[in-house]
């Protein structure tokens, strides 16, 4: 299962980065690994938690901050698959441009033997704030 980005979906981030310039929040859903895959033992959480203490950092360095970290619980409306994830974490950046910075940080690549070590599979997907249903502007 995923746990990185193809290279569409990079090229797809790098297009949106130069039209859409404002605040963006990652949907990240986590599934995590068993067994520690990234050699310093302990489970996948604990993998995964090596790599958020610099990920946290390095958003916090950029202007973003984690909105909401919660377990899933239960399934209200679809399918039972969509219970199988162990963690949502909502992520704000400024903008996408601070995200792409940021993946390319060197102290954050570095970390990411951590977030493959930890993962079994994770789905991140970009949201970005508009007007419509809910929307309280106007």
């Amino acid at each position: 299962m995923a746990v990185n980005p193809t290279s569409d979906q990079i090229e797809q981030l790098v297009a949106d980065a130069e039209r859409l310039t404002g605040e963006v929040v990652m949907f990240n859903l986590l599934k995590f690994s068993e067994t520690a895959g990234d050699g310093e033992g302990g489970t996948g959480q604990d993998s995964y938690g090596r790599y958020a203490a610099t990920a946290i950092q390095k958003v916090t360095e950029r202007g973003g901050h984690v909105v909401w970290m919660g377990s899933p619980d239960s399934i209200i409306i679809g399918d039972d698959v969509v219970g199988d994830w162990d963690v949502v974490l909502l992520v704000s950046y400024p903008n996408r441009q601070a995200f792409l910075d940021m993946v390319g940080d060197p102290e954050y690549q570095a970390s990411h033997k951590h977030r493959e070590g930890g993962l079994e599979r994770m789905a991140l997907v970009a949201m970005t704030p508009g007007e419509g249903f809910g929307s309280t502007s106007g």
